[in-house]
């Protein structure tokens, strides 16, 4: 019989004869693997653990040589598979038991809804979804009794089964159960790819059919395997994410591999409501997004735009003090600028239609990059002009679906922390380095101190040699190995010109939120013809680094509203302090501490409305870092009684006292904490 080698993560080969399912695999190596598997990965495809060694993997065209290896030779190691069991344990396994559930709760809408109509149900961070089409929306009674149903199909242990059908056969198929949705979808798959579906069996014996739904796989093996779950709630959601395609209901929820880490997970997510950016940018007065202006379209108020100002100074500053250059750029290009770029050939998409100006087409910029390349090409380079960085807080537009849009952490016109660095072929490790440094300076200023690093490969859609490609991916692959990073690799997440380097940020209640690109660009150089002359007297291309480290300032802001829900430090609060008067006659006095205040350069203001009671609970509310409270002792003494936000009542200290205090505690961040 045929032989199967296989290498472990551990490095170890084992062999296997072929028709081993890998579930059989798991057994042999250990019983509690066996218990803890959800799936496998078999030469770095994911698979069911009913899949037989030696046989096509899933997807993969018969006669492709896309195999699971039998071999009837020796079995050397070199011609193993590697093998990988996925459990709770990793993002790949949770994404696996995730998207299992999703189809158990497919199953128990059909079962308590038979008229519905499905859509489709992937696992998402932290959970899944799955979208139906119902006469009516869904309520929280009716989530409970999903919910209900979802664990009563678990209880039934329901194997998961695949079988492959011919493009025609599954149409019929899904057309016959009235599944227009699901049509749809085989219908948009390329012409050669496999036709699956996954069936959730009854046990032997029982005469129901069962549910069966189009998926690629994997899935766990069983229903009872999903994990610990909890609906969350539903929403609208219109078709494959198009306002003008019917509107959907999409029931959200997640699932974990055990109780704790769902309780962990639920506190966190009620958490994250307390701290919900759109809610506390309406309560501390920082922007709003107007239906009159248009969705995803953010306005800042006095006290988000002085916040701003803040950020964008001091950004300003730290650039200008690692030798960047602060540049400027229109907001529209004529054409013949982004066709060069390429953007028109791929990235059209998201980009808005074009205005005629003097009858040539042009456009609302998705990107600075173009500009900046512009003002290296104004004049002659040298080799000892560079490195050349520009930067620039550059507002760009880019087209997002209605159905994506969420308060400012994704909306449709961002302003950047935009910068692109010109380079020689021997300057490009150390700006990639420099810019792995500022990252996490700037990152750190602002209260940030872990990070997830990633490099992502080269798209499906993609410009140049494969070869370049290849040589610009292990630049910044050895980049981040000389900084000792661990990184993780996204393959295929490179843009189009380049691969890059995303750098995910931790939260104060543990999220990771993307923000940080360093991207290698050796393809604009090309398109736009930038030479430089060289020591050798002779033109040569430059490389080209585009980085933005905050990224949109609109996320930016988002994330950082919900990372100190709302309790800025008082560097960067619109408010540092609030002079509350205790009655009328007290007003002068106040209004002259709030005039020292002002003096001094700090953000002060005044409340003289209500009671002083609800006075300082509307500071505390708005988590004004200071209140100084005068009254009739402080006025004669000269004084103010200090109440802070978190520790209280502070006592009276003489105004001039307290002034130079807080000058020197609002003052930014000298260097980032460690």
């Amino acid at each position: 019989m045929s032989q199967v080698q296989l290498r472990l993560p551990d490095g170890s080969v084992v062999s296997h004869a072929a028709g081993t399912t890998l579930a059989e695999v798991a057994a042999l190596l250990s019983a509690g693997l066996a218990r803890r598997a959800l799936a496998g990965q078999l030469g770095g495809r994911p698979v069911d653990l009913a899949h037989r060694l030696g046989d096509p993997l899933p997807g993969a065209p018969r006669g492709t040589g896309v195999e699971t290896g039998a071999e009837t030779g020796t079995g050397a190691a070199d011609e193993a598979l590697d093998l990988r069991f996925l459990t709770w344990d990793d993002e790949a396994g949770r994404g696996v038991g995730r998207h299992s559930a999703a189809h158990v709760l497919a199953q128990a809408v059909k079962e308590l809804y038979p008229a519905a109509r499905l859509a489709i149900g992937p696992a998402i961070a932290d959970g899944f979804y799955y979208d139906f089409d119902v006469p009516e929306p869904f309520q929280p009674d009716d989530l409970r009794h999903i919910e209900e149903r979802m664990r009563d199909v678990a209880s039934r242990d329901l194997p998961f089964s695949r079988r492959e059908a011919p493009r025609e056969r599954a149409i019929a198929e899904f057309q016959a159960r009235n599944e227009p949705y699901k049509v749809e979808l085989i219908e948009d798959l390329p012409a050669d790819a496999a036709i699956s579906m996954y069936r959730q069996g009854e046990p032997q014996g029982e005469p129901q059919a069962g549910f069966e739904d189009l998926c690629a796989g994997p899935h766990v093996p069983s229903t009872g395997r999903i994990g610990c779950f909890q609906l969350l709630h539903a929403a609208g959601a219109y078709w494959r994410g198009d306002e003008r395609r019917p509107m959907l209901q999409r029931i959200y929820g997640t699932a974990f591999g055990s109780e704790k880490e769902l309780k962990a997970h639920l506190e966190r997510l009620a958490e994250a409501e307390k701290r919900d950016h759109r809610n506390l940018g309406a309560q501390l007065d920082l922007f709003s997004i107007h239906r009159e202006v248009g969705p995803g379209l953010a306005v800042w108020h006095p006290k988000g735009g002085a916040m701003r100002a803040v950020v964008e100074e001091f950004w300003r500053e730290r650039h200008r003090r690692n030798g960047y250059d602060i540049v400027y750029s229109p907001h529209i290009g004529k054409a013949q600028l982004w066709e060069t770029s390429g953007h028109l050939g791929f990235y059209a998409e998201n980009m808005y239609a074009p205005m005629s100006i003097d009858g040539q087409d042009y456009y609302i910029k998705p990107m600075n990059c173009p500009f900046h390349i512009m003002i290296y090409k104004d004049r002659q380079r040298s080799y000892r002009d560079l490195p050349l960085r520009f930067a620039e807080l550059g507002t760009v537009y880019r087209y997002e679906r209605s159905g994506v849009l969420h308060g400012l952490l994704r909306v449709r016109g961002f302003t950047q922390d935009d910068a692109h660095i010109f380079c020689t072929p021997e300057q490009v490790k150390d700006e990639i380095l420099g810019c792995i440094d500022f990252m996490g300076e700037l990152w750190r200023a602002f209260g940030f101190k872990d990070f997830v690093f990633f490099l992502s490969t080269r798209p499906e859609k993609f410009v140049g040699d494969p070869a370049d490609w290849e040589l610009a991916e292990d630049a910044l692959r050895r980049a981040m190995q000389t900084r000792g990073l661990s990184f993780e690799v996204d393959p295929g997440g490179g843009v189009f010109y380049g691969p890059k380097i995303d750098v995910k940020v931790r939260d104060a209640i543990g999220r990771l939120w993307q923000c940080t690109t360093i991207q290698f660009d050796f393809n604009l150089p090309e398109s736009f013809d930038l030479t430089f002359i060289g020591q050798d007297g002779k033109e040569h291309r430059p490389f080209m680094v585009h980085r933005t480290l905050l990224g949109a300032m609109e996320r930016f802001f988002g994330i950082l509203i919900e990372h100190y829900a709302g309790a800025f430090p008082l560097w960067l609060a619109p408010v540092q302090a609030r002079v509350l008067p205790v009655v009328e006659r007290n007003a002068d006095y106040a209004r002259a501490v709030l005039g020292q205040l002002r003096d001094a350069g700090l953000r002060a203001d005044i409340d003289v409305s209500e009671t002083i009671s609800y006075r300082i609970r509307r500071a505390q509310v708005e988590k004004v870092p200071y209140m100084l409270v005068v009254g009739d002792r402080e006025a004669e003494a000269g004084t103010v009684a200090v109440r802070h936000r978190a520790s209280g009542d502070l006592g009276p200290v003489p105004a001039p006292e307290f002034i130079a205090r807080l000058v020197g505690e609002a003052a930014p961040p000298v260097k980032s904490p460690d």
